[in-house]
């Protein structure tokens, strides 16, 4: 089975795939890295068994989905990320407001640097402003990781990544990338918030997005046997260990004697 998932939210996908193969050692899954936009296509062409999303879809999108895949609209979804604006970590620079962010959008100084078009982070910050990406101005550093890598070659810029970028608590990789960089608060409504758990548990940070899957299995195959994996308490453990807020939250009982 393939799954495409954007550069953005990988870590998680590959994480729970190979959870999933632990416990079904007869599966085998292989997860691609794909902008979400070409993703998407991938799955309408039944190129992808699943595939990962993160923003809203159109309606003219949803008609397509269930005109092609023969199947209802029903968005499994599994993890709450964010998307985060990043400064070197030299930077004096703490907090930038929702509304900047929107100028620095339409600006010729391209001051926001995105790990491409097509991307997740891209498709999402532009529908959060109402906005078509193609209308947006930034600058583009080729995947997230590259872009925290990077950064600090260009002080004067900020970067936009995935929290699942570096959110693994326990990932000698992910902690050297927080290194790099300094994760700006997000000041709205005059409240600022920061990308922690809390905040995306209820929401309230403003980048916050719902990642979910979408397949183009009908079946009780291995297509859906992932979903249900990834969705039920398993599979939300596996997203509380890569750092990400679980959607589906379990209620734990512990019996004293």
């Amino acid at each position: 089975m393939t799954i495409s998932a954007d550069d953005s939210f990988q870590s998680v996908t590959t994480a729970l795939a190979e959870g999933y193969m632990i416990a079904y050692p007869d599966a085998k899954i292989e997860v691609k890295n794909t902008k979400e936009d070409i993703a998407f296509l991938n799955l309408l062409n039944k190129k992808s068994n699943i595939i990962v999303m993160s923003r809203d879809l159109s309606a003219k999108e949803i008609a397509e989905y269930e005109k092609q895949i023969d199947l209802p609209f029903q968005p499994a979804k599994f993890a709450a990320d964010a998307v985060l604006f990043v400064v070197p970590k030299e930077s004096s620079l703490n907090s930038i407001s929702y509304e900047d962010i929107q100028k620095e959008l339409l600006s010729e100084d391209k001051k926001l640097i995105f790990d491409g078009t097509n991307s997740s982070n891209l498709n999402f910050v532009a529908q959060k402003f109402g906005k078509l990406p193609s209308s947006l101005n930034y600058s583009i550093i080729s995947g997230n990781q590259n872009v925290v890598e990077q950064l600090s070659k260009y002080q004067d810029k900020i970067g936009v990544v995935s929290l699942n970028t570096f959110s693994r608590p326990y990932s000698k990789e992910a902690e050297a990338l927080r290194a790099k960089v300094k994760v700006l608060a997000i000041e709205k409504n005059g409240k600022t918030y920061e990308p922690n758990a809390e905040n995306l548990r209820n929401m309230t940070y403003p980048f916050t997005r719902v990642l979910y899957f979408l397949t183009s299995d009908g079946t009780f195959g291995m297509a859906n046997g992932f979903i249900r994996y990834s969705c039920t308490q398993l599979g939300q453990i596996v997203v509380a260990k890569e750092g990400l807020q679980k959607f589906n939250l379990y209620s734990r009982e512990v019996q004293m004697y």
